[in-house]
């Protein structure tokens, strides 16, 4: 590691602790109905599209209504989405008239980013027409992004109402965290990348001749890209308009667009932590839940820039760019864009896999082995480092619910949760939370790795290939979208079985945890006596990043005892 590379990860992380407080404190502002800045312009808005659509400001939902509503809005998405692709051929803001999108394609790619998990199994600029960039792909990375805030917000309503059936209304919240969180600051963001260069148009791509051979030409391609960049990061959507996401220089030029955008993909995931521990009332549980996130994520990401930054040990062998250490100099450059870097792509690596963003797709197959060992391994503790905007953060709640629950077994008491007892309900739903994801993991790497089909897209037979199948699958049943790049994915095996693992990574981890929420805003609140754990401390935070990991160990060690096994099948 250098000086400059400790330099530019603190930097990193001090800019990103300055903005939590501030938009952690307006969030729940928004969600609690109390004044805000943007009221006086938003409001107005807001009442308009009650009136239009018909919905009551004073009704609440019990969770299951509230799950029933996400399932609905979000079945009707998919299938808008489904089809715009599938007609995008007819459609106007077309201008290199691509033809439709395949079925299977259509599905998986309706499905991601539904889901908030924005997989990309085509490349965007080969593929997506401007409007369905637009209306399709874009308006989805809103308003998932808001679905997952929304459940997230039903959960904390959980800890802080007594004795009531209801944990608010999905159709307000929804409304209100488009409105006064996400559109607003995708606006800022927008100009700003604009200012840095990020193309923002309606234009035909242009033709450049190029340099060296003068008598070819290069196709540059146009469109909105800005607009929809700014939402893929706020929203940790993934789901670039380039096949290469944020390592296309169009999506990001520079060193400022590179810092910015990494900086959002954790704004709002790390700004819920304080937006959590306000609407408890209780500030600390906010800051608990952020240091263990940071804990393990820290660490990683040090591990993988460290093992990065050593360069390849068969050059060095070779004598070619030997330092001082008998290392390259530059680390492992390999695939890497100069303005980004070892640092910046490691940042990208450990961020975009903690945040459910897959807005580097093309880095992370050009890590080193033991470097990427450390975005595999995050990816498998699921939705809980940060993890998406809103699912994340309920992810990491439900550990630890469950964290309290073990440390009551050991005492022989009930355990407490902020004020709720919980109970064997609450353990039922937990343990469906983390138990579906993993098994989708396992299952669809083991149903790819025996099947043909499933094989026939490994470009790199053996351990790497085997790799690329399971990460495809962590990613996909996290509702990640980032991917290890070498892995043919588009194609009607993986386009299903892929899609399917987001189904039910994303909704099977949402009904339960919306469960939650409705037993525990049912519950009477428990006055904090001396048998009960207190889940702010040092204590709490290290019995909760033990489970965290235990867990996650869970999907990786089976997956990885099945190394050699599947290195033989994959080598026929």
């Amino acid at each position: 590691m250098t000086t400059n590379g400790i330099i530019q990860i603190s930097l990193y992380f001090i800019v990103l602790l300055v903005f939590i407080k501030p938009l952690g404190t307006y969030m729940a502002k928004v969600y609690q109905n109390e004044p805000v800045a943007l009221g006086r312009i938003v409001r107005p808005i807001e009442r308009l599209i009650y009136r239009i659509c018909g919905i009551d400001m004073k009704e609440e939902m019990t969770w299951q209504n509230y799950a029933i509503s996400i399932i609905g809005f979000s079945f009707i998405n998919f299938i808008f989405l489904y089809f715009l692709q599938r007609l995008q051929k007819i459609l106007p803001f077309n201008p290199q008239e691509f033809s439709a999108v395949s079925p299977d394609s259509s599905f998986n790619t309706a499905v991601s980013f539904v889901t908030n998990t924005n997989w990309q199994g085509y490349g965007g600029e080969t593929t997506m027409s401007y409007l369905t960039q637009m209306l399709g792909l874009g308006l989805q990375n809103f308003v998932s992004a808001a679905v997952g805030m929304a459940v997230l917000i039903a959960l904390i309503r959980g800890f802080s109402r007594r004795s009531v059936k209801t944990i608010g209304n999905f159709w307000l919240d929804l409304t209100r965290g488009m409105l006064y969180i996400l559109i607003p600051l995708c606006l800022i963001f927008s100009l700003i990348l604009v200012s840095q260069g990020v193309i923002q148009n309606f234009s035909p791509y242009k033709k450049a001749q190029m340099l060296e051979d003068t008598k070819n030409e290069q196709m540059l391609p146009m469109g909105p890209a800005a607009s929809q960049i700014a939402i893929k990061q706020l929203g940790t959507n993934g789901g670039g308009f380039f096949n290469v996401n944020s390592a296309h220089p169009f999506e990001n030029p520079n060193p400022i667009s590179n810092f910015l955008e990494m900086l959002l993909i954790l704004l709002i995931p790390a700004s819920l932590c304080y937006t959590f521990g306000y609407m408890v009332g209780d500030i600390r549980q906010g800051w608990t839940l952020l240091i263990a996130m940071m804990i393990i994520l820290i660490p990683l990401l040090f591990f993988c820039y460290f093992f990065e930054q050593q360069g390849n040990p068969n050059f060095a062998s070779m004598g070619i760019d030997q330092s001082a250490s008998q290392l390259q100099s530059g680390g492992n450059m390999e695939g890497k864009e100069v303005r980004i870097g070892i640092v910046n792509s490691s940042i990208w690596a450990i961020a975009t896999t903690a945040a459910s963003n897959g807005s580097v797709n093309a880095m992370h197959d050009s890590f080193s082995p033991l470097g990427g060992l450390f975005p595999l391994l995050l990816i498998q503790l699921g939705e809980i480092i940060f993890g998406g905007v809103g699912s994340g953060l309920y992810g990491m709640v439900v550990f630890a619910i469950i964290a309290v629950f073990v440390s009551g077994l050991m005492v022989g008491r009930t355990p407490e949760y902020l004020g709720k007892k919980i109970e064997s309900y609450e353990m039922k739903m937990a343990s469906i939370v983390i138990l579906i994801p993993a098994a989708c993991v396992l299952l669809g790497t083991a149903i790819a790795v025996v099947s043909k089909a499933g094989v026939a897209g490994v470009s790199n037979p053996g351990p790497h290939g085997f790799t690329e199948i399971l990460y495809a699958f962590s990613s996909a049943a996290n509702n990640n979208g980032s991917a290890f790049a070498g892995l043919s994915a588009n194609t009607k095996f993986y386009n299903t079985l892929l899609g399917i693992a987001m189904l039910f990574g994303r909704f099977w981890v949402m009904i339960p945890v919306l469960a939650i929420a409705g037993s525990l805003a049912a519950k009477k609140h428990v006055p904090i006596s001396s048998g009960t754990l207190p889940t702010h401390t040092p204590l709490f935070i290290v019995l909760l990043v033990a489970i965290i990991m235990l867990v996650g160990a869970l999907t990786f060690f089976p997956a990885l005892s099945l190394g050699p096994i599947v290195e033989q099948i994959i080598a026929g």
